[in-house]
């Protein structure tokens, strides 16, 4: 096998490196690792629950030695809080090992204040995230969840022209957008001016729903890379179900818990069957995955590259003809947005 472009000899566990497959991220150029490290999960208590930072920083760096290359992160995770730590674990990495993403335009809790897709708000995002990050640029700079914008209008007027201005400074190598809806991916690739190199879609390539895999050969026709995230549904599909926070409907929430419930009595982690199932797919360059500690790193790392057991293939078909197969359709696509208007409204009434 070929090693990569971010191999640094000293540094990396070569036959760890030798073990994971690679592949190229669009016509970006980048070779990216096949599973990549999704920085929602150092983002603290609302998103992934509570982890030590030291265990969290530790388990970075050696993910990265062990060959993962590409790093997703965003100012919304933690509220800067996954950036900040990743700052602390890159610190004596050779920027040569490693690929990383960030993002712009979603930023805080409220519901009200959470979203600012503005050119000014965008280049000062991007300047902050340099600075807890302690970079002098990040590879990929991208706008995060553009279904939410009220007017997709403002991302092509404005935020992408601004993430161009950050391209042409040197913060940044290239352009991508992010958001659960696939048909507003696409929508944005066809209609922009600006060049946008990457997709990141979540939660659409799962074992719940492949709505990714329909536009695929669009992004593919294009040369935009695709980055796929969340392929546990943001926790929906683990033996210890989501957080209160999560956007699926109740049904839903019923069948994945009956499914980790059927896990659990045969000492099978649910979350170790999603992962897999959603990295067998062909078309994403990448699969990010959540992780803020070494014994979920390994279990990620062993799936990416022995695969699962038997008893666990076996528990996988089992699931997926007893619970899984009964979800059809989309499960959470306009939620958040519904609950967004709703906000407005009500604070439309009260003033």
């Amino acid at each position: 096998m070929v090693l990569p472009p971010t191999f640094v000899p000293g540094f990396h566990d070569e036959a760890a490196v030798r073990k994971m497959r690679y592949g190229p991220l669009g016509k970006t150029g980048l070779q990216v690792s096949h599973l990549g490290f999704g920085g929602a999960a150092l983002g603290g208590r609302l998103l992934f629950g509570e982890f030590e930072e030291s265990e969290a920083i530790a388990m970075v760096q050696e993910a990265i030695k062990q060959g993962i290359n590409y790093i997703d992160t965003a100012p919304y995770y933690g509220q800067g809080r996954s950036e900040e730590i990743l700052g602390k674990a890159l610190k004596g990495i050779p920027r040569k090992a490693y690929y990383i993403a960030t993002k712009v335009a979603r930023y805080e809790v409220d519901v009200i204040t959470r979203f600012d897709f503005s050119r000014e708000r965008t280049l000062k995002s991007v300047d902050h995230s340099l600075q807890l990050l302690g970079l002098d640029s990040v590879d990929i700079i991208q706008v995060h969840d553009i279904d939410l914008a009220t007017n997709l209008d403002v991302v092509l007027n404005e935020t992408l022209p601004a993430l161009q201005e950050v391209v042409d400074a040197g913060k940044a190598r290239y352009i991508g957008v992010t958001c659960h809806t696939v048909g507003t991916l696409k929508e944005a690739v066809e209609r922009s001016t600006v060049p946008i190199s990457t997709v990141l879609s979540y939660a659409r390539n799962t074992l719940i729903d492949d709505g990714l895999l329909h536009v695929l050969p669009f992004f593919q026709s294009k040369g935009v890379g695709v980055v796929n995230a969340a392929g546990l549904v943001m926790g929906l599909l683990t033996n210890d179900g989501p957080q209160s926070w999560h956007p699926a409907i109740e049904p839903v929430k019923k069948l994945c818990a009956e499914a980790a419930a059927y896990c659990k009595e045969r000492g099978v982690e649910l979350a170790r069957l999603a992962q897999y199932h959603t990295m067998l797919h062909p078309g994403p360059a990448t699969h990010l995955v959540g992780m803020n500690s070494k014994a979920v790193l390994r279990s990620n790392l062993d799936i990416a590259t022995n695969g699962l057991t038997d008893l666990e293939t076996h528990v996988l078909e089992d699931i997926k003809s007893k619970f899984l197969s009964k979800i059809q359709g989309t499960h959470f696509e306009g939620v958040e947005m519904e609950e967004y208007k709703e906000a407005l409204r009500q604070k439309g009434k009260k003033q």
